[in-house]
Parts: structure tokens; C-alpha cells; sequence
């Protein structure tokens, strides 16, 4: 998806009349938006921030060894080279000339599809050298600028990070964050952020006024031919959506609530820091019993954390286990000031959201279920949600009711659409998917808030997996029997069963991945596993915890919901 980024001048830190000034520049392709207040805390603003900086730059994806040696020798061979593609180019040209006014080749989105694969991979394998030896180059190739949303009662940041698994939202209250302000234009826009801009506010100190501001002034002019205007274009990979979009719609669904003191979350942080897994499985296990505190325990080590803290109150349910651990670093840096942390779990390998409390502010850390961002897996969050198809105009109806709004709970847009909370509650889960809406965890509200200027779709983000559009399918007409499930000798388990009338197993690792498995489908005897699994397979293992959905469901969805604000 291209994006155009126009901005009149940078952003910056600026001293004014013995105070400071964080001045953020806004998009000018989007509705103005407009905000200047003092800031009441600048040095918990200041280490927020940076905690949301260290989240937009992590990439903790595999990294191969250094070839130095290598691109070394590649410079010595760049005269040849040169030669090569002038020649390859002129060929190029010619075979162009001889093709021209020819008809249209056949299979030619087959082949557009396998040369812009082409492309991302170098693309991301330039970004991965970029982002090790200049960072300032790879700044501006990466879409990093964050994007702001000025509410009536709440500021906040938006985020996605480089290896597309991890999402950052910083909200800081207007009414005890900032001081008065007279000029408030309510909305969203992109700002421009730089590393340059991240050095300047590691200079925001508690002995000075510091007045934040988002620059309303660049829309008063016409910016068509304007001097000093400064347009980026930036093409979005459709999985960067498709993650930032996934994680939004997480947002939205019921799960379980664990209050950590910081404490706890500094044990794990500290032995994160000192140790690395050198096996599997490498995952944090949450063991909750109703009227006892929560217990971390960090795998492969067995290491137990006990909180001391509020006990757990929620019903019980078996031990979740979360990955990608390392990605919780990020959150170092808030430890002196935070209060406590909650964590949201929505289950054993799916994404899950780390809450610092900071006294007005209130920074989000959402992760998918992998750090290699497996979003197949990930999109198992579908089965989840309640079993209810919103209209097309219900959906429009909760959005326009939203957009007057700008925040409502779910019983209030229920209430004013005199529609159910079931149907309700997947329209505004449509809405969060497509970026329209965002899902506050903290007070359970929901706030119209446009990521891009228009909604997103198919277009956009791109089209499902088949093979996960056909797994769905199946679960849907109900054509996935599960008849065995055995532990594995190295852990794990194997499920055995028959999906759509063809026999299938699977072998799930520790970490409830598919390693192995067997099915007669055609696309599994062209493909194997190299592809990910085929459609009966993600079948069988979503019909192995139908019975958890099934008692999550019988025990109130809704009720959960409302107990988890």
C-alpha cells in the first residue's frame, strides 16, 4: 500500500523564552489536527517515549553472520558487474521493442507475484544491513512515523515495530498530563519523527517548562506548489498491515486479566537479561488459582517467580504459555516509574498485551504470539470471537454512531444501535480490523480512530491464506473430528482424526508449532510442510481446544468482558 507523508518542516525540541518546546509536525494529507499544552511530567513523558522509540526499532528476527569479508569482495568485483547490467539492461530494452503491440502474456499476475516476492525479500534483507551499519539511512526506508490522536480526555501514541510483531500505544491523560489548552483540534494524524528528534527529547528535564505541541499552522496554507512542504511516499508491505491489523483486532476480544507488581516484572526482565535458551520450548507460563497470586514461571529454566501482589480473582483455567519473551526488554526502561503492570492473555500462543501504569500515562505493549510473527497462527484468534456476521449497515450504523461519539463502551453502542452485544461486538471488531476503531484495555471503551485516511481492506492488507480460509470452512460446517490425542515422547503432542473425510495427523511441538504431519490433500503432497500446513491440518489442531472455547463461551463472553475493565 503507498502512503503519502507531506510535512511542512521537522519536528523538534526547542528552547523559547527559558522553556521548552516539543514541537511535532503533523501530516498535512490528513485532517488537521491540533494540540499545544504545558506538560506536567516531561521526565516520565520523556522515558515513555523512548520505551515507545525502543519498541518501533525492535527486531529481534534472525539475524545471519557478518560477511564483511564478502561484500568486501563484491566491491572489488563492482566493475564487472556494472558491465553485466548495462548489457542485461540494453537487452532488456530491445526484448521490450520486440514486444511491444504483442497480446498479454499469459499467467502474468503469477509471475508479478513471484518478482514483488522477489523484491520484499531484498528489500528486507537491505533494511537488516541498513538498521546494523546506518541507521539514519534506514530511518527513512522504514515506515516508523508514529501516529497521534488527540481525544477530549486522552492523548495518545501509536506505534508498530520494524519485524512486524510488536505494537506500542503510549496514552497520556489530558486532564493531569497537560496543562490548559487553548487550541485543540480533535483527530488523528501521522507526525514527523526522526532519530534526530529522539536525541533532542532525551534533553526534556523537570526544572524547565516544557510545552508539547502538535503544529496546526501547516494547514493553513496551500501546500500544492508550496515551498518548504516535504512529501515522503512510502510503500506499507502488506504484512505490516496485516500484523498491525491483526494485533488491533486482538485488542478487542475478552481474556483473561493478571496484575503483576513491577517487581515481578523486573525478576523477569533481570533473568531475561542474564540468560539465553539455548532449547525449546522458550516461553513464559502464567499458573493462575483463583484467591492465590499469580506465579510466572520462564521456560526452559523452570524458573519460578512468585508475585506478591493483589491475588488472582478471575475463574480458573489452565496454565497459559506465551513466546517471543525477549521483546518484553523494551519495557525496562519504565521500571522506576511504573506502578504495576496488567497483563491481558488471550491464550496459549496468541497475542497477548503488557500494561504500564505510570500515574497519568499508560504505555501498551502488544505482541504476537511469535516473535517471527507467524500470522497463520496468529489469525487462530477468529475462532475466538463470539459466532455472530454483522450487516454491512450495522456496520456503518456502530461506526457513524463511534464517530459522533468518539468514545463509547460496548453496552452504550449496543444501546444506541438497539442492536445485540454479540452482533455489536463483531462490528466493532470489522472496525478495529480495518483501522477505524481502537479498543481501549484500560477503561473497556472503544474510540473512533482512522490509522489510515480511509478504511482498510482486502486491497489493502491483502487477501487471507487459502489454506486458512478453507481451514475456517471447514470448522464452519463442522467437518473436523478429532479422534486421538496423544503426548509426545520429547513433549508435545499428536492429534489423529479425520477432516473432511480425509485422515490426518499432526505432530505439535512444546511449542505448538506443526513440525510433522501427514494428509492425502493435494496440497500437502505438492508442498509438504515448506508452505505451512494445509487446511485440514489447521483444522484438526483448532478442533483440539474446541472444548476450552466451547466452557470459555458457556461461562459468559460478555460477562468476561465487562469483568476485565
Amino acid at each position: 500500500m503507498n502512503v503519502t507523508l507531506a510535512y511542512r518542516g521537522r519536528s523538534d525540541v526547542a528552547d523559547a523564552g527559558g522553556r521548552q518546546v516539543f514541537r511535532l509536525v503533523p501530516n498535512l494529507a490528513r485532517d488537521p489536527v491540533g494540540f499545544d499544552a504545558p506538560l506536567l511530567q516531561p521526565l516520565r513523558f520523556r522515558e515513555a517515549m523512548s520505551a515507545l522509540h525502543d519498541v518501533v526499532i525492535n527486531d529481534l528476527r534472525y539475524k545471519p553472520r557478518d560477511k564483511t569479508a564478502y561484500e568486501q569482495w563484491k566491491k572489488n568485483e563492482e566493475g564487472r558487474v556494472s558491465v553485466t547490467r548495462r548489457q542485461a539492461y540494453q537487452a532488456a530494452l530491445a526484448d521490450i521493442e520486440v514486444r511491444r503491440g504483442m497480446p498479454r502474456v499469459k499467467e502474468l499476475e503469477k509471475r508479478f507475484e513471484q518478482l514483488r516476492k522477489k523484491y520484499w525479500n531484498a528489500r528486507v534483507t537491505y533494511s537488516n544491513y541498513l538498521l546494523s551499519h546506518d541507521r539514519d539511512l534506514w530511518r527513512m526506508l522504514m515506515p516508523c512515523d508514529p501516529v497521534i490522536t488527540v481525544a477530549e480526555d486522552v492523548a495518545f501514541f501509536e506505534c508498530f515495530s520494524a519485524d512486524e510483531s510488536s505494537y506500542g500505544c503510549l496514552s497520556v491523560n489530558r486532564e493531569d498530563g497537560f496543562g490548559r489548552s487553548d487550541a485543540v483540534r480533535l483527530g488523528t494524524t501521522n507526525v514527523d519523527y526522526s532519530w534526530h528528534l529522539y536525541h533532542h527529547f532525551q534533553s526534556l528535564r523537570s526544572y524547565r517548562e516544557t510545552r508539547f505541541t502538535v503544529d496546526p499552522e501547516g494547514f493553513g496554507v496551500d501546500t500544492a506548489g508550496t515551498e518548504g512542504v516535504r512529501e515522503e511516499k512510502i510503500d506499507l508491505p502488506e504484512g505490516w498491515l496485516r500484523g498491525f491489523m491483526t494485533l488491533q483486532s486482538a485488542m478487542t476480544m475478552p481474556g483473561t486479566r493478571v496484575t503483576l507488581p513491577r517487581e515481578v516484572v523486573y525478576s523477569v526482565l533481570a533473568f531475561l537479561k542474564r540468560n539465553k535458551a539455548r532449547k525449546s520450548p522458550r516461553a513464559i507460563r502464567f499458573e493462575l488459582v483463583a484467591g492465590r497470586p499469580p506465579e510466572v514461571v520462564l521456560e526452559p529454566w523452570e524458573t519460578r517467580i512468585v508475585s506478591r501482589g493483589a491475588a488472582y480473582d478471575g475463574p480458573p483455567i489452565e496454565p497459559v504459555r506465551v513466546w517471543g519473551a525477549r521483546r518484553l526488554l523494551v519495557l525496562a526502561r519504565l521500571l522506576p516509574l511504573a506502578e504495576r503492570f496488567d497483563v491481558h492473555l488471550l491464550g496459549s500462543g496468541l497475542p497477548h498485551f503488557w500494561i504500564a501504569h505510570m500515574g497519568e500515562m499508560r504505555l501498551t505493549l502488544g505482541l504476537s504470539g511469535w516473535t517471527t510473527n507467524d500470522w497463520t497462527r496468529g489469525s487462530a484468534i477468529d475462532l475466538l470471537a463470539p459466532p455472530a456476521a454483522p450487516s454491512p449497515d450495522l456496520v456503518n450504523n456502530v461506526a457513524a454512531v463511534l464517530h459522533e461519539r468518539r468514545s463509547a463502551t460496548l453496552p452504550e453502542v449496543a444501546s444506541a444501535v438497539s442492536a445485540e452485544a454479540d452482533v455489536v461486538a463483531a462490528a466493532l471488531r470489522q472496525l478495529a480490523h480495518s483501522g477505524q476503531a481502537i479498543a481501549d484495555l484500560t477503561t473497556g471503551a472503544y474510540r473512533w480512530r482512522q490509522i489510515m485516511p480511509r478504511a482498510l481492506g482486502e486491497a489493502e492488507i491483502g487477501p487471507e491464506h487459502p489454506e486458512l480460509a478453507g481451514a475456517r470452512t471447514i470448522m464452519d460446517r463442522n467437518r473436523a473430528d478429532l479422534s486421538d490425542r496423544q503426548e509426545a515422547p520429547r513433549g508435545g503432542y499428536v492429534l489423529s482424526g479425520v477432516v473432511d473425510n480425509d485422515p490426518v495427523e499432526v505432530l505439535v511441538d512444546a511449542d505448538g508449532r506443526i513440525r510433522r504431519g501427514k494428509c492425502v490433500c493435494g496440497y500437502f503432497r505438492k508442498y509438504g510442510l515448506r508452505n505451512g500446513p494445509c487446511r485440514h491440518m489447521l483444522a484438526l489442531r483448532w478442533r483440539s481446544s474446541v472444548k476450552a472455547l466451547e466452557a470459555m463461551r458457556a461461562s459468559g463472553w460478555y460477562e468476561q468482558m465487562r469483568k476485565s475493565v
